[in-house]
């Protein structure tokens, strides 16, 4: 049986709404399978454990025995879909021009990202491909922290999804997987190392990384679900976010601008070297937390400024790639809020390097020198605009951070 804590995460996904009648989600399942219901399962849940706006998921068991959770579509999502996304393509450009701040979002990348995952959610197929890749890659990479449920292939189609069903702790019940003896900081870096070397290596990561989307089994391990939106990189575009990252963490603004233009945040004929100039890029570190609410507002204000009059926008993949590092900067919070992140973020660098170095230098055509053993720390540190004097920062120097920066924000407002 599921856990009460992972019921209630799985409430969670999307949209708080009504259950479907059991006798439309049996009419889904028998029409897609073409026949009795009681010939693929011997016991049925009538009662979802989760009722979100595309699908619900139903525990049951097969005839064979094995304890599965089946995934069915709503029958009428498939119109109500595509009404949505006329709406949302319809709007999405006039925001640009009469919020000019929107510009920096991207709104009609938005709805392009929206239109392209919600067709594949709507495809089940397409989720159990997502399912297999991931686990592939994670195979492939031997990060054995990680799982993904097997799909029972024989039993998927477009609107039905039987998958093997998992059990363990939700995600924020810290208490439940300390009582049984996982290390949650472990827990945590296993995430980012995979979240990291799927993108960076393979191209590929899960697009919709919250609470509801994974749990942690009995043995420590962390199962992934919900594969409807996986992020995909190409070849052309990984090999950019790969320099993105490296530069980022080795210092090399001017390598971090080319790759944000191959990415397609800002247009390829743009003047690298002036918008380093004029976006202050190379000066020095500005620490957030020590500017009045008129310094804060006038920064951001005219960052923003400059950055709409380069063109810039939100790649759509770099969008689900920094979704999912909110996830896990709130999962930091609750896993481990004392873990040292810049600690961290050097043991990631240092495990990427060990174990692709080669293929990193040779991708990105560097010499074996110009790939660093070790990050340059103090440009971390200016990511978080904190200064050369700050030696740890865990979650909660950066919570402090952020309220105080939250307070004069507010402060200015009023």
């Amino acid at each position: 049986m599921f856990p009460k804590e992972l019921v209630d995460e799985f409430k969670q996904l999307r949209d708080q709404v009504p259950p479907e009648s059991f006798a439309d989600v049996k009419k889904v399942i028998e029409e897609d399978f073409s026949r009795p219901m009681e010939s693929i399962f011997s016991y049925f849940d009538r009662e979802p454990i989760a009722a979100a706006s595309i699908a619900q998921v139903h525990r049951a068991t097969l005839v064979t025995g094995e304890e599965v959770v089946v995934k069915v579509q709503r029958p009428q999502v498939a119109d109500l879909v595509r009404k949505d996304i006329k709406a949302l393509a319809w709007l999405a450009p006039r925001l640009v021009g009469r919020i000019p701040v929107t510009a920096l979002a991207n709104p009609p990348a938005l709805v392009e990202v929206f239109a392209e995952t919600i067709i594949e959610e709507l495809d089940f197929r397409l989720e159990a491909d997502n399912m297999l890749c991931v686990a592939r890659m994670l195979a492939n990479s031997n990060q054995r922290a990680i799982v993904v449920p097997r799909p029972k292939l024989d039993l998927v189609t477009k609107r039905v999804l039987v998958m093997e069903q998992m059990h363990g702790f939700a995600f924020d019940d810290v208490i439940g997987i300390k009582d049984a003896g996982i290390d949650t900081k472990e827990l945590l870096r296993a995430g980012l190392v995979a979240f990291a070397e799927g993108a960076l290596i393979h191209g590929v990561f899960h697009g919709d990384l919250h609470g509801g989307n994974l749990f942690v089994l009995n043995d420590g391990k962390t199962a992934l679900l919900d594969f409807g939106i996986t992020g995909r990189f190409n070849e052309p575009e990984r090999r950019a976010f790969m320099r993105l990252l490296l530069a980022g963490i080795t210092g090399n603004t001017r390598q971090q601008v080319i790759a944000l233009c191959e990415l397609g945040a800002f247009p390829s004929d743009l003047d690298v070297d002036a918008v380093i100039k004029d976006l202050d890029l190379d000066g020095p570190v500005k620490d957030p937390t020590k500017m009045t609410s008129e310094q804060l507002t006038q920064e951001m204000s005219q960052l923003t400024k400059k950055l709409l009059g380069y063109g810039a926008k939100a790649p759509k993949e770099l969008m689900l790639f920094v979704k999912n590092l909110m996830f896990l900067d709130g999962a930091t919070a609750t896993l481990a809020p004392d873990i040292d992140i810049l600690a961290e973020i050097q043991n990631v660098y240092l495990y990427l390097v060990q174990t692709h170095g080669t293929k990193i230098v040779s991708e990105l055509g560097l010499s074996g020198d110009e790939l660093k053993p070790e990050v340059d720390i103090e440009t971390v540190k200016s990511t978080f605009g904190v200064t050369d004097d700050v030696d740890k920062l865990t979650y909660e120097d950066i919570k402090k951070r952020r309220e105080l920066i939250k307070k004069r924000m507010i402060d200015k407002v009023d």
